[in-house]
Formats: structure tokens, C-alpha cells, sequence
């Protein structure tokens, strides 16, 4: 794991994020939790990364709309009511879905993800442009 990311217990160890139902998403394709990761940048609240996992996920520009709906529905449905209210709010939260698990921060062409940055006004994820 890279320097500076952290493991983030929100009452879900690897083990139980593995265990974690699935989720049906806006398009109809299920997805599970993988791992939840945070670091704090110097001048920043935390950033907090929810990485999900869904069996024959493919990506494609005819399929952008649906994907953009799954990874918002993602932030505002399951990872914002995850992220503790106490301490400071989070500076972005970083949704990812991929069609395997993969370690975080090495490339690997086999795996198929996609990701999007969100930051967060009240109970909304509003989307922000890399």
C-alpha cells in the first residue's frame, strides 16, 4: 500500500467488507465494497476512497451515463452514510468500480476501473472534474 494511505476502520475490516452484501446498482449490475482507503493531504480535509468491485464490469463511452449514475448513487447511497460525523468533513470522496480488486496505486492492465472524484455538500456527492 502507498505511503500516506491508511486503512480506514468504519466498522469494516477487509473481512467484512468481503463479506458485505451486494449492492444493485442504478444500471442493474451488482457490486460489493473492497476496500475503503483515506489520507490527509498538507491543507486538506481527508480524502476518503471507496473501492468497489462488480463481476463483469466493462467500461465504454456507450456506457458512460449508466456508469457516472452507478459511481454518484455509489457516493450519495453507500459511502456517504459510512464516513464517521464526527471530526473534520472530507475533503473529496473518490469512488472507484472495477471488475476485479487490485492493490491501490499499481497499475494493472488485466483490470478494468473506473473512478470519479465527488466532493460533499450536506448529504449529496456533487461530481468534480479531475
Amino acid at each position: 500500500m502507498r505511503a500516506g494511505v491508511l486503512a480506514l476502520a468504519l466498522s469494516l475490516g477487509p473481512a467484512a467488507a468481503a463479506q458485505e452484501e451486494a449492492l444493485r446498482l442504478p444500471s442493474g449490475q451488482a457490486a460489493r465494497l473492497f476496500e475503503v482507503l483515506t489520507d490527509r493531504p498538507a491543507g486538506g480535509g481527508p480524502i476518503y476512497r471507496f473501492r468497489y468491485v462488480a463481476e463483469g464490469f466493462s467500461a465504454g463511452a456507450e456506457r458512460l451515463d449508466a456508469i457516472s449514475a452507478d459511481l454518484a448513487w455509489l457516493c450519495e447511497a453507500h459511502a456517504l452514510p459510512r464516513i464517521p460525523n464526527s471530526g473534520p468533513r472530507p475533503g473529496r470522496v473518490i469512488i472507484s468500480l472495477a471488475d476485479r480488486g487490485s492493490e491501490f496505486g499499481v497499475y494493472d492492465e488485466a483490470v478494468t476501473q473506473v473512478f470519479e472524484a465527488y466532493r460533499v455538500e450536506g448529504d449529496r456527492c456533487i461530481w468534480e472534474m479531475f
